[in-house]
């Protein structure tokens, strides 16, 4: 196991009032049983959305088999990776337009192209519609790259909170040719186990000023029926061991508060336990999706260029092998 500890000389932390307003604006991140669906989707676009793009990334709008997506391409790049990354927002909310300035800065830090879907929400389009579309995008890109004669890149999957969820289930859905080209996965504050009976959901009082049991569960049957919350595909954390294998190597980077950490670490150890190479990055003090709150916590750009330089030292790596 590789762990990394956040600690003040790496960079300092945020004052009380700074700490406030990011928990502010990540609370939008999450459903409140008092909004429907529609007012949620409709906070998260005002919050997030930008029509600036940091670091000078380039943006274009492209179909793969007729679901759109944004093309982020960084100044500087590498040729011979590709990263396609799956938004969170509790299956609910989320868009390219509200994750695009962050899946820009994302890309700038791993010098790498960023493809960005624009898949089906719920509740009216809930289960597998999601996950049909992202195959499809999948499948879609895989297809022209092979068309094109060029060479295939070393794919990294990496995505946030429900979009962990999706990311998991489209590598088990995968046919085994495809999902040899995923090279890594990463996943911010993932959603593991939707289920509500769970033991790491048992504790209602466990929150960070952000997430809890309760908004989990919450979006959880807003995208499928309640029988189907320990499905593997819904909830990764019930993945069989045996279905592990062949899983590409597994980045974890969440906040030291988040309710849902001590299912992280289970599946942390679950995954070490199948021999699948996980690192597991947690961020002592620091809530859901932290990431995305660079304007108040000095800890969010850090921890972004840490998932950037991972990125790009693990491709090193692999060229040298």
């Amino acid at each position: 196991m590789r762990f990394f500890p956040y600690t003040a000389e790496s960079g300092g932390g945020a004052g009380k009032a700074d700490r406030r307003r990011a928990i502010k604006k990540l609370r939008t991140l999450v459903l409140s049983p008092k909004l429907e669906p529609e007012a949620i989707k409709e906070r998260v676009e005002q919050e997030f959305s930008s029509p600036y793009l940091p670091a000078r990334v380039d943006c274009r709008e492209k179909s793969f088999g007729g679901i759109t997506c944004d093309v982020l391409s960084p100044e500087v790049m590498a040729s011979n990776r590709l990263i396609i990354y799956i938004h969170g927002g509790g299956f609910v909310a989320g868009s390219r337009a509200s994750w695009r300035s962050f899946c820009a800065s994302f890309a700038a830090e791993a010098s790498t192209q960023l493809i960005l879907p624009e898949y089906r929400l719920s509740p009216q389009f809930p289960y597998p519609a999601a996950l049909e579309d992202l195959q499809m995008v999948f499948g879609k890109i895989h297809e022209r790259i092979l068309t094109a004669g060029q060479e295939m890149p070393h794919i990294i999957l990496a995505a946030d909170g429900s979009g962990a969820s999706l990311l998991l289930a489209l590598v088990q859905n995968l046919k085994e040719e495809l999902r040899q080209t995923i090279r890594s996965a990463i996943l911010l504050s993932p959603w593991l186990d939707l289920n509500p009976d769970s033991e790491f959901l048992a504790d209602k009082r466990l929150t960070d000023g952000i997430l809890s049991a309760e908004a989990i569960t919450s979006c959880a049957r807003l995208y499928t029926s309640e029988e189907n919350l320990k499905n593997p595909l819904i909830s990764p954390l019930y993945i069989a061991k045996n279905n592990l294998e062949n899983f590409p190597s597994i980045y974890i980077q969440c906040g030291g508060d988040e309710p849902t950490v001590e299912g992280i670490r289970y599946f942390h150890k679950k995954l070490e336990e199948s021999g699948i190479p996980c690192t597991l990055d947690i961020w002592p003090g620091m809530m859901f999706m932290f990431q995305m709150a660079h304007e108040h916590l000095p800890q969010a750009h850090l921890a972004v260029q840490r998932v950037g330089s991972y990125i790009q030292n693990y491709n090193k790596t692999e060229e040298t092998e």
